[in-house]
């Protein structure tokens, strides 16, 4: 159980909004990326990226969705949650200009 900031009501883990007064009980910034448009079987899938604030730093995170709208409902096909540390990891990573060149590849 955890309390609620609004109310200070007791809330369990699972709810999103507060019984008690309706308050959100996770933030959330939320971007959609679309695939590459060259990649064969991509082209009805997306990348949700879900960064959730909380005042709490252990409760903040960062989640990846592959999401498929090959069918009628888009869904969620895989998701991961990564911590701050490793999201700013990530960043790092995706900011670095490689010339191809100069690239390390697995054999």
């Amino acid at each position: 159980m955890r309390e609620c900031a609004s109310c200070r009501g007791q809330v369990e883990e699972r709810y999103r909004f507060c019984p008690w007064c309706a308050a959100p009980l996770r933030v959330k910034l939320v971007e959609l990326f679309p695939p590459h448009p060259l990649v064969d079987g991509d082209a009805s899938k997306a990348l949700r990226v879900s960064r959730y604030l909380a005042e709490e730093k252990e409760r903040r995170h960062v989640r990846f969705s592959v999401w498929n709208a090959g069918g009628q409902t888009p869904r969620a096909q895989a998701a991961v949650s990564i911590t701050e540390e490793e999201a700013a990891r990530l960043s790092a990573f995706l900011t670095e200009r490689v010339d191809a060149s100069e690239a390390e590849t697995l054999v």
